[in-house]
Order: C-alpha cells, then sequence, then structure tokens
C-alpha cells in the first residue's frame, strides 16, 4: 500500500520541520516527506489541505481494562478511542486482573492487540509479584514476553529495601521503573489536594508532601543504584523542582505530568464533582502553573492523557467514595492544542512543543521508535484539523468510559484521520 498525503503542515519535531509539503508512505513506512521518491506510483491520495499532519501520538499512561476489568473497558473499545484520539503507541500499566506479572499474561495482551491491528500496545510489567511489594518479578522473562519496563501502578513499595533491591536489578540489565511518587502513609485515603478548599468541603487530603518525601527516598536510591527511574504523573510545583533539581544532579530520571493537571485544579472540583477525583488529585493553581513551566522549560518529559476508563456504578457516587479516573484519549491532543494556544510561554513555536510532549519526547522516554516521520520510521501518522472546534459529550466517546471533567468543554482540535503502519485505521 502507498500512500501519497498532499498539502499539510507536516509537523515532525523529532527532526524540526514544521512546514506545508507532502508525506509518502509505502510499505508502512515513511518513504519521504517533502518530494516523492523516484518510481513512486499512490494507491491512494489524502488531500490534507488545511490539516496538520504529525507523528502518531505516544501515550505513556492508558489503562485497556484488560485483562479483568472488562465491565469498565475492553481492548476493542479503548482502541477504538485511541484511533479516535490520533494515538497510535499504548503503554499500559500492570494493575489489570490478574496483574501483568507473568510472561503468558503478556503475551496474551500482545497478542490480543496484535489481531485488532489498530494501536502499538506495550504493556509494563508488574515490579512486585501481584504488586504486593515484598516478591520481585521475573524482569528479564517479562522483557522478553514483550514489556518495555516495571511498575508498581498506584501501589507504592513500603518496604524501602525491597524498592532498592527492584532497582540494582533493572539497573543489571538496562530496565527502567516507572513509580509514581506517593508516600505509602501520609495521605492515605485522601481524595482531594490538601488546602483550604478540601477543608471547606469537609474532603481529606493528601498533602504534597506525599509526593516530596517519595521524590526524595527514590532519587537516595537511584543515586545508591544508579538504575533509570521515571516518574510517573508529578503534580505539585515542589515535587516538580526536586525533579529539576535531580535532573541538573545528573541522575538517570525522566517525568510525565497528567493531561488533566496541566489545565484544572483543585477549584475545578467545584460542588464535588465526582469526574474531578483523579489521583493524584488536582492540585492548587501554583501547582498547576509550575507543570507548564516544566512543560517549557523541558523538566517535564512528556504529557500522558492518564486514560482511566471508571464505570458509572463505580464513578455515580458521592465524591470522597468516587473511584479515582478519568478517560482521556481522545482528549490528549486537542488539549495539548489548547495549552499551546492558551499558554503565553509556549511561544511561538508551541504547537510544535505541544505535539513533541505527546510524540517524539513520550517515545523518548519509553525507549520506543515512534513518535516522528524520519525516512524509514513506522508510518504512524495523525492528521486533525486544528481549527474545527467540537464539545466534549459523553455519548461521542468511543471510550467504554464516558467521565471526565471536561465534559461540555468547547476544544479546537479535531482528529480526521489516523494511520497505523502505513493504514488508514480511522478515518472521519
Amino acid at each position: 500500500m502507498k500512500l501519497h498525503i498532499k498539502n499539510g503542515r507536516v509537523i515532525d519535531p523529532a527532526n524540526g520541520i514544521d512546514k506545508i509539503g507532502d508525506l509518502f508512505i509505502a510499505d508502512g513506512k515513511v518513504a519521504a516527506v517533502g518530494s516523492a521518491p523516484g518510481g513512486f506510483a499512490a494507491d491512494c491520495t489524502i488531500d490534507a489541505t488545511g490539516m496538520v499532519v504529525a507523528p502518531g501520538l505516544v501515550d505513556l499512561s492508558a489503562r485497556l481494562r484488560e485483562p479483568g476489568y472488562e465491565y469498565k473497558a475492553t481492548l476493542e473499545s479503548e482502541v477504538r478511542a485511541a484511533m479516535h484520539g490520533g494515538v497510535t503507541t499504548l503503554v499500559c500499566p500492570p494493575d489489570t486482573e490478574p496483574v501483568l506479572d507473568e510472561p503468558g499474561l503478556v503475551e496474551m495482551l500482545k497478542h490480543r492487540a496484535r489481531g485488532l491491528d489498530q494501536a502499538h500496545v506495550h504493556p509494563l510489567g508488574a515490579l512486585t509479584v501481584g504488586l504486593k511489594g515484598q516478591a520481585l518479578t521475573e524482569m528479564a522473562e517479562l522483557t522478553e514476553a514483550g514489556c518495555i519496563g516495571f511498575a508498581q501502578a498506584e501501589v507504592p513499595v513500603t518496604d524501602t529495601v525491597v524498592l532498592m533491591r527492584a532497582l540494582q536489578y533493572a539497573q543489571t540489565f538496562g530496565f527502567t521503573v516507572w513509580l509514581r511518587p506517593q508516600d505509602a502513609y501520609i495521605g492515605r485515603g485522601g481524595v482531594a489536594h490538601s488546602g483550604p478548599l478540601a477543608s471547606r468541603l469537609g474532603l481529606s487530603g493528601v498533602p504534597v508532601m506525599a509526593e516530596t518525601i517519595a521524590l526524595h527516598t527514590i532519587f537516595e536510591l537511584v543515586r545508591a543504584t544508579g538504575a533509570r527511574v521515571h516518574l510517573c504523573r508529578i503534580s505539585s510545583a515542589a515535587g516538580l523542582e526536586l525533579v529539576r533539581a535531580a535532573k541538573k544532579e545528573g541522575l538517570p530520571v525522566t517525568c510525565d505530568i497528567g493531561i488533566h493537571h496541566l489545565h484544572m485544579t483543585d477549584a475545578d472540583i467545584g460542588f464535588f464533582d465526582p469526574n474531578a477525583r483523579l489521583d493524584p488529585p488536582l492540585r492548587s493553581q501554583r501547582d498547576r502553573d509550575a507543570l507548564r513551566a516544566g512543560v517549557v522549560d523541558g523538566t517535564v518529559d512528556a504529557v500522558c492523557s492518564d486514560h482511566t476508563p471508571v464505570d458509572d456504578d463505580e464513578k455515580l457516587l458521592p465524591f470522597g467514595e468516587a473511584s479515582p479516573g478519568a478517560t482521556g484519549l481522545e482528549l490528549l491532543l486537542a488539549l495539548m492544542l489548547k495549552w499551546a494556544a492558551d499558554d503565553r510561554n509556549a511561544g511561538k513555536d508551541g504547537l510544535s512543543r505541544a505535539l513533541a510532549k505527546v510524540t517524539s519526547d513520550a517515545a523518548r522516554v519509553a525507549g520506543l521508535p515512534a513518535g516522528d516521520l524520519s525516512v524509514g520510521a513506522c508510518a504512524d501518522v495523525v492528521l486533525f484539523d486544528p481549527d474545527a472546534r467540537w464539545t466534549v459529550n459523553a455519548a461521542a466517546l468511543a471510550s467504554q468510559g464516558k467521565h471526565t471533567p471536561f465534559l461540555g468543554y468547547e476544544l479546537a482540535g479535531q482528529v480526521k484521520a489516523t494511520i497505523v503502519s502505513g493504514r488508514v485505521a480511522y478515518q472521519r
């Protein structure tokens, strides 16, 4: 299959490309950008006039809910949502049921994803058996089965000796450990950011130091072991400042933030809106502004959707009882465009910078050959109209999870086509 995408604004942050031009695809690979290679005869031509042609998005945290939680979402529904959102590469945490701590489970998930022939699915293996924080998993075997790293999802390792041994093991074999920094006890049971708003609403709080104490511990262990650690969903100004200092020190760490935290604050809880019940919780405006600045200065390596489908029975409850999580795959692109348009510090190259955080930069963090339009690269491409406006409507979402704090928002940026490995997997 040979594809010719013509007259689009080609933006490829990895290669510094931002120009009106053509993209040529052959045999599932990028054949050329600009001029057609010799003897190229397209089987299909797409006129992308007025559209942006960019690498398919790379999402570092997308819960697909299989195996075990099919009542919340299925692989089919969430991969379809990814296609609607222009996301062609998905990294999924190991907190399924059963937990992804055995090679057979990983192979089954990979096989199911390949059978759908849409987004590329890359699982994270469990760092400890059952995510219980006691015995280490067989990381080498899980890597052979297809895991690209190891994580504890939302379950902190309470035994620091176990975490140190896990990092030593990972460093020996060059594996990356993905950790969300959260103290196991401070803020336990909390549902909102500790602050005046939580106090007024009578909600139990999660203080910022739950994140910073965990970060101090992680950085000490990284100094001792030399292991590479990716920090998932940093949520506070203080936490981000610690990451900034660690990077200046030369520690092998990277970090991401959730797309919701790039836009919202604890004030968006409003009148106990359970759709704004997230983990980590939405924090103060100061924290939100610091995260935005971190995207600009590069302290934040990537932005993820933190896609967590939750069913009605677990979401339509009083705020403190509702399950945390929100759908995000179909919103990631539009919300990154919103950041580029709204943040005065994004600069004139804000669109390219925004796309980098969800394409090439995210792929670099995950160690994946994705997120760019280099000649010979896998032809994962998204075509979107940056000016087309649409309203976030639960009924229109392809994801089985219909809950997001952005319901009713009008956003700019609509995906017109998603191409995976040179094949048009979705077209509006």
